[in-house]
């Protein structure tokens, strides 16, 4: 069996704090995160606001990304195994296809992609105000730094456009709230996919 699970959200939401602890307490459980398909920093374009375009679809290699999630369902265990996460047998020592598969795909634009829309069976979405996101994300060091300005003229504007997009997109999304603790938000997605689980099995 095999569940895909989007986790979604604003930047520095705690979208990978959350993922990595499923990642660990799920079974037969892959990852694939969205920052992992950024263009190279010469293929962003410069939009009207003067920054460099890191929070819209165009800077993402989608391809490639709905490639790997296409691996991922063709061949669940080979895809664990090419990615060095170990397949639990089943208890009963059959087939492993047999067993429950789950693929996490994080990031700041899953509800926003045609193409990806179809995959999920369950989607959340983390969101913080913007004072703590904007707190948050001046703590954080990137590869490529944030430049001044960035965060109100380019990060907050995409993210409520996007927002405003994914709302519309007609996927049934569970919103969480990502000023909870952290473990309230893990037992909260936690016990939310094993209910799932219990009601497909």
């Amino acid at each position: 069996m095999k569940l895909i699970i989007g986790i979604g959200g604003v930047t520095n939401g705690g979208k990978t704090t959350l993922t990595g602890r499923l990642i660990k307490n799920l079974p037969n459980c892959c990852v694939v995160h969205q920052d992992d398909f950024f263009k190279p920093q010469d293929q962003i374009e410069l939009g009207e606001d003067g920054f460099k375009q890191w929070d819209v679809i165009t800077a993402l290699d989608m391809d490639a990304m709905v490639n790997t999630v296409k691996g991922w369902m063709e061949n669940p265990v080979k895809f664990a195994r090419s990615h060095g996460v170990t397949v639990s047998p089943a208890s009963d020592g059959s087939d492993p296809e047999r067993e429950i598969h789950i693929l996490i795909i994080e990031g700041f634009l899953l509800y926003n992609y045609k193409p990806l829309l179809d995959v999920y069976n369950k989607c959340y979405y983390v969101s913080i105000p913007y004072e703590e996101c904007k707190r948050r994300r001046s703590t954080r060091t990137y590869t490529v730094p944030d430049p001044p300005g960035l965060f109100d003229g380019h990060v907050w504007p995409m993210y409520l456009k996007h927002r405003l997009e994914m709302e519309n997109c007609g996927l049934d999304i569970q919103y969480l709230d990502g000023m909870r603790t952290k473990d309230e938000l893990y037992n909260q997605v936690y016990e939310d996919i094993q209910n799932s689980l219990l009601n497909v099995l």
